[in-house]
């Protein structure tokens, strides 16, 4: 997302990749035009550039992994170890674990929310040191932890939805990779846990609702008319929750690969609801857009702007989503195609006639044309036994 370009594009395939030093993301592209960009939370940077175009971080994720550190002797790093039953959790475990309790997670959002207000009244009003920054605009991005493993939440919210929620009580299909949870192992466990799993992540959900609700009452106290930002609200991914018997991400499943989008300017933009595929690529050349700032070139990014306006009839609907080096999802329309490697099942789902995921229509003749378009399509993304070797990006047009 920040980068505007798929994993492919930017070589960045796995929670811990980062994009070289001094990339010209979205917060770069901004701060060239004297936006003060600012991020309150987490960005996962784990390379040496911690800012990566942001010119103020607060409340910061700030990491550099081992693997990003120059000159590391692994010699050294090989003699220290953790201590035997320490470290992280297997997807069984976090579900087993689910109660009310204030874990990590909970406490570094409550932190990033806290910095947030701080800052908004610091950059706007400034009532101590009268320094206010409001005369240059401003990109500010909140970024949260929650909703995410592990299932921890307060009390008060695990006791009002444990009763309250819907529960998936499903078991896995015979897929090899869709079959299993993200640490690509199976999850065995007891309905009484699902249901705490699934009521701490409506907790979650519930939290991260009101704080965004704190920013914007924040802004509105400071003066800010409201009708006047461009407000996004997105995620960088879902949660299986047990449907289809699994747990976590990485499985292109709607639960896992879908997230909401929602964009909301009054002032330019009547209340609507897209159905086209986007991306949340889309987001870099939307946000430029919007802004009035040149859009770079050799993006995997398309502006928002006409399915906003309510225009369709040119949108390549079309949307892709890549894990690791071997898996890509692409998605056309309603028909929505897998790709795990040579030696594992393709897999097609057609989601309008089969919303649940359960029928895999990649061997059905009804759906042989398809297939091929797809297979053509996943060659040109650089993916599969004819994969282009000269891949330089998706090759949407401006």
């Amino acid at each position: 997302m920040m980068a505007g370009q798929l994993p492919k594009t930017c070589q960045c395939f796995h929670y811990g990749d980062d994009l070289p030093p001094f990339s010209n993301t979205f917060a770069h592209q901004f701060s060239r035009y004297a936006y003060h960009t600012t991020c309150s939370g987490k960005l996962h940077h784990a390379g040496p550039d911690q800012m990566q175009g942001w010119t103020t971080r607060v409340a910061a994720d700030t990491e550099l992994m081992d693997h990003h550190l120059k000159g590391a002797i692994k010699e050294e790093f090989a003699r220290y170890t953790p201590k035997p039953g320490t470290g992280k959790w297997s997807n069984q475990r976090e579900v087993e674990e689910a109660r009310a309790v204030e874990g990590p997670h909970m406490k570094f959002d409550a932190h990033a929310v806290e910095s947030a207000l701080d800052y908004l009244e610091r950059y706007f009003s400034d009532p101590v040191y009268q320094r206010p920054q409001a005369h240059r605009p401003l990109l500010f991005k909140l970024s949260l932890l929650q909703p995410h493993y592990p299932f921890f939440t307060d009390e008060e919210r695990f006791a009002y939805y444990l009763d309250r929620v819907p529960l998936f009580l499903e078991k896995p299909c015979a897929h090899p990779v869709l079959s299993l949870s993200q640490q690509n192992r199976p999850v065995n466990v007891s309905e009484e846990a699902i249901r705490r799993a699934t009521a701490a992540y409506y907790g979650m959900v519930d939290q991260v609702d009101t704080y965004f609700g704190q920013v914007m009452d924040k802004l509105e106290a400071l003066g800010e008319d409201l009708d006047e930002w461009i407000i996004v609200y997105t995620s960088d991914h879902g949660e299986m929750l047990g449907e289809h018997g699994i747990w976590e991400k990485t499985r292109f499943y709607e639960a896992s690969a879908r997230v909401p989008l929602i964009i909301r300017w009054p002032k330019q933009f009547k209340p609507g609801v897209v159905n086209e595929n986007v991306n949340l690529c889309d987001l870099y050349a939307t946000l430029c857009d919007l802004a009035g700032l040149a859009i770079p070139d050799g993006l995997d990014s398309r502006s928002l702007r006409p399915l906003l306006e309510g225009k369709t009839g040119n949108w390549e609907d079309e949307t892709i989503s890549q894990f690791g080096k071997s898996h890509i999802m692409i998605k056309h329309g309603s028909l929505k195609y897998q790709y795990y490697g040579e030696d594992i099942p393709e897999v097609l789902f057609d989601l309008q006639n089969d919303p649940k995921e359960t029928v895999n229509g990649a061997e059905l003749p009804q759906y042989a044309d398809a297939m091929q378009r797809f297979r053509k399509r996943l060659a040109g993304l650089g993916y599969g036994p004819k994969a282009d070797t000269d891949y330089q990006n998706a090759g949407y047009l401006p």
